[in-house]
């Protein structure tokens, strides 16, 4: 562990040397995003290594101490300083466990009706509000890609952006079928309804890390639908991507400017082309489409909402809040740390197997 330790602060004090004489922006972009991912390990790390000195001082004292008193205090002292160290020691087996390759990176949302009709597309509108709250209370920025709405304010699908280091992390595990059981506004007999939405989520993929060239990819425009202002139906900015190699299609038609909807069709098309060839590799579970997603079957699902009892229950940790009203506001703390804190526990069995 002490090796370990040092090993990290001499990585982090060279990542603040070249800091400090880097020029290019990439560089300098890469280097801050490094040095923030491993500060909270330094700090941990060199405060560890700090208690360990101070106890072996303390021991080395307590050998020649004869004085009574300063004998019960140096031992007093290292008791405290050893209990401090075996907290900080669990700590730093799950700061120290090796990160996943997407942490860091802001993502794409997609969710997308499911088995239920119209009761399925209201329910779409309700997670992507869920979110919204959600992504504001934790400082996200949020940014609609793309959306195509239903008759009566739900939608098919819709499509928006992340845009922070944080993203990903606390998302991760929203990926799969949610399913939604309740007395539906469209129901006149008041019988509970049972539908299902789907959720991906997709790390954003920058232009570097995924090759695609202009020559594959198939490039409509068209008008504009739905809510957008007066550009509406009367300018060709919308925006429709295939990319032909894997006949993967992305749209925008948000933006009023049809280069901007180009650009954000792009960043979707490049999302998907990383999660396929995650998914072809089998890189990591999490970045398997198929398993994230699944048909939009209510059999496949990853949690419930069932409003008549308030109550919501994550199936893959076992966990149940009987605080709907509050989690569907986007108080969503208490089941994502939930979450996180068995996705870590299985990591640290798995690393100590």
């Amino acid at each position: 562990m002490i090796d370990r330790l040092k090993k990290i602060q001499e990585k982090y004090l060279r990542i603040e040397d070249e800091l400090a004489k880097a020029t290019a922006s990439d560089i300098l972009k890469n280097l801050s995003k490094e040095r923030s991912r491993l500060t909270p390990v330094y700090t941990k790390a060199d405060e560890y290594l700090k208690i360990t000195k101070d106890c072996q001082d303390a021991k080395s004292l307590l050998e020649s101490e004869n004085d009574p008193d300063m004998h019960s205090m140096l031992k007093s002292e290292i008791e405290e300083g050893e209990k401090k160290l075996e907290e900080l020691a669990k700590e730093l087996e799950i700061m120290l466990l090796p990160p996943d390759p997407n942490s860091g990176k802001s993502i794409l949302v997609e969710i997308r009706a499911g088995t239920g009709g119209e009761e399925s597309g209201l329910f779409c509108a309700d997670l992507f509000r869920m979110y919204n709250k959600y992504a504001d209370k934790k400082g996200l920025r949020v940014e609609i890609i793309d959306m195509s709405q239903t008759g009566i304010g739900g939608y098919k699908e819709i499509v928006f952006s992340l845009d922070d280091d944080k993203a990903y992390d606390l998302f991760k595990f929203e990926s799969g079928t949610h399913r939604v059981q309740r007395i539906p506004e469209t129901e006149s007999g008041g019988r509970i309804h049972t539908s299902a939405v789907t959720v991906a989520i997709l790390p954003e993929a920058e232009e570097k890390e995924v090759e695609i060239k202009e020559s594959d990819l198939r490039i409509d425009v068209y008008r504009s639908s739905g809510a957008g202002g007066q550009h509406v139906n009367t300018t060709d900015s919308a925006v429709r991507i295939t990319h032909i190699p894997t006949g993967i299609v992305v749209a925008s038609q948000e933006e009023r400017s049809q280069i901007k909807n180009r650009d954000k069709a792009m960043r979707v098309l490049r999302a998907r082309i990383a999660d396929q060839a995650a998914e072809t590799a089998k890189l990591s579970a999490d970045a398997l489409k198929k398993a994230q997603v699944g048909s939009g079957d209510r059999s496949e699902r990853i949690r419930t909402y069932n409003f008549p009892q308030g109550r919501c229950t994550d199936h893959r940790i076992g966990f149940t809040s009987h605080n709907l009203p509050a989690i569907m506001e986007g108080d969503l703390d208490e089941l994502i740390d939930a979450l996180i804190q068995e996705d870590r526990s299985k990591r640290l069995a798995e690393a100590k197997a």
